[in-house]
């Protein structure tokens, strides 16, 4: 399950967002927020720290300290429970709408009463928002752009979340004696960067002890319904999960029927009708006899009706039926196909470790070669200047080739090091530092960081401009958005495409879960221009470079190989690539 530190993490960001709601010190607000950042991105697991180890990391001090010592031991966060009966329930569910602060939330509350998010939406259609300070149509705008992008995730889970639940569930219903097979089915695993519920497959003889323990686990909130077969439950978080047993042989046909999405399972049960077979979760029948043909392994459902095993993340009803029949599906990029990660930042920006640590437990991964892409200096608030990314060029350098892969302390076989930055694509499309400076970076991501609302034109310039930057490689999370909260910005997506795969710029695929971005349905749309992948951690922590494996189910969902992915490249070819166009 969740570790203790994204738990206490949540409760620290709480705390100072209703410090801010209730007009508190903002600089107190912001040390929580940083302790919460600094605590959700700490390596090691809270709840095996005393208080003198909590201070030992960044930002958290003796204070916070003895509050989470205190929450982790008791249960109890006095201070947070005091400022929680001071804010009605309905004005800390506002705070949730993307695009209205904590500030703007109490503002709605005390001056108009409102204090839930269809109150609130009522409230701006009548226009009675346009008479408080800081607020105005254009304020309307967003917010309602914020509750429709609240809405439309409907309760959905990152994947991560999702993730972290369904191996936990796997793993404790696959210790029980009588259970044969155990594993997740359903969007999760099809790799969706959003959950609605969790599927849950056991095969056994007998379900009562399987459901018996799933209904106890200490994360369910709730029973929804519980039979011989099938077990409903919702967790504390809100998610719910299904769990299903079957009968051994008939475990291939209810993982194939239990995963794949709609569409794909009418056009599967289509083919079946054709052959006067019938498709169930128990298996492949005869229509007329009613005798079951296969029913064992996928591999065996699919051959019968005249496929080839078809990989989860491709069951979308996007073409992988007519590519399976023509024998041209995909051999879809693994995660062990990367051989390195090429965005990535330390503490000498917004990260929170620093470089040493971050570079040896990119080595414990086993990457043959690693990236550090801090931010450059038009990210104001990161301070960056030449004199202080040129230290840290030599501190890389000093440790290029130290770390050996899987961890060993030689040179030989060691994890290579590339120095690089990420650079703001600046509104008319230009980055922070000249061609000169930018020379001496061995690898260059170009992201927009800010100026979200110019028109879809503006923003295609911008994104064009930046590919035919000739120091600039890989442009970052190109969307810019952020799952539940921030939409992604706007711009023609194939007049950019084209000008990636023109000038030799790679499209990342940013493997944070809470950004995924490019999408599934854009990865699909770039490849047929061309474009060239890099899937990226974007890490701003240790335990943030495992978020890789999300990326590459993403690329899967996109039909990528591995050959279009160019952190799956050799470094040798990989340096020709990022030469780009300074070749010669």
């Amino acid at each position: 399950m969740a570790r203790s530190n994204d738990e206490v993490a949540e409760l620290l960001r709480e705390y100072a967002d209703l410090i801010a709601i209730t007009g508190g010190d903002a600089f107190k607000a912001r040390v929580y927020e940083k302790a919460a950042r600094a605590i959700g991105g700490h390596h090691a697991d809270v709840r095996t720290l005393d208080a003198e180890g909590l201070r030992e990391i960044p930002g958290v001090g003796r204070s916070i300290a003895d509050k989470v010592t205190a929450y982790l031991s008791t249960g109890d966060f006095a201070a947070l429970e005091k400022l929680r009966a001071k804010i009605p329930e309905g004005v800390r569910r506002l705070t949730a709408v993307p695009g209205l602060g904590p500030r703007k939330a109490y503002t709605l509350h005390q001056e108009l009463g409102v204090s839930s998010v269809d109150e609130l939406v009522e409230a701006i259609h009548a226009e009675r928002l346009r008479d408080l300070k800081g607020f105005g149509p254009r304020t309307e705008e967003n917010i309602l752009h914020g509750v429709e992008l609240m809405r439309s995730a409907g309760g959905r889970a990152l994947i991560d979340v999702a993730l972290d639940l369904a191996e936990d569930v796997v793993a404790t219903l696959s210790r029980i004696d009588g259970c044969l097979r155990c594993a997740y089915a359903g969007s999760l695993r099809r790799g969706r960067e959003t959950i609605g519920d969790v599927d849950v497959l056991v095969a056994a003889e007998e379900s009562g002890p399987f459901m018996e323990a799933f209904a106890a686990l200490p994360y369910v909130s709730e029973v929804i319904a519980r039979g011989p077969s099938k077990t409903s439950v919702r967790t504390d978080k809100g998610l719910s999960v299904d769990l299903r047993v079957v009968p051994p042989d008939s475990w291939g046909a209810a993982m194939l029927y239990f995963t794949g999405s709609k569409a794909h399972n009418i056009r599967v049960r289509e083919i079946a009708v054709r052959e006067k077979l019938k498709l169930s979760e128990y298996g492949l029948f005869d229509a007329e006899s009613g005798e079951r043909i296969v029913s064992r392994a996928e591999e065996e459902v699919y051959a019968r009706l005249g496929l080839p095993w078809i990989p989860p993340a491709l069951r979308e009803d996007r073409g992988e039926i007519e590519a399976a029949r023509e024998d041209a599906l995909p051999e879809l990029i693994e995660e062990s196909d990367l051989r390195g990660d090429l965005h990535t930042h330390t503490d000498l920006t917004d990260g929170l470790a620093p470089l040493e640590r971050m570079v040896a437990e990119a080595a414990k991964l086993g990457h043959a070669y690693y990236a550090v892409t801090d931010h450059a200096p038009n990210l104001y608030m990161q301070q960056m200047t030449e004199e202080r990314i040129l230290a840290q060029r030599e501190e890389v350098r000093a440790l290029d080739g130290v770390y050996g892969r899987r961890g060993r302390t030689d040179r030989r076989g060691g994890m290579r090091l590339l120095h690089g930055v990420e650079l703001n694509i600046d509104p008319d499309g230009e980055v922070d530092w000249p061609a000169g400076f930018l020379a001496g970076f061995d690898v260059c991501v170009a992201s927009i960081h800010s100026h979200f609302g110019q028109s879809r034109e503006e923003l295609t310039r911008r994104l064009v401009r930046a590919c035919e930057n000739p120091h600039v490689n890989i442009i970052g999370h190109p969307t810019t958005r952020i799952l539940g909260k921030r939409p992604g910005i706007e711009f023609d997506l194939d007049e950019v495409f084209a000008a990636c795969a023109r000038t030799g710029t790679a499209m990342e695929i940013n493997a944070h879960p809470n950004r995924l971005d490019l999408r599934d349905e854009d990865i699909l749309r770039a490849r047929r221009h061309g474009v060239r992948f890099a899937i990226d951690s974007d890490a701003h922590s240790v335990p943030d470079l495992g978020h890789l494996r999300f990326g590459v189910g993403t690329a899967r969902r996109g039909w990528l190989t591995a050959d279009e992915v160019i952190n799956t490249w050799p470094l040798t070819r990989l340096r020709r690539f990022l030469r780009k166009g300074r070749r010669g």
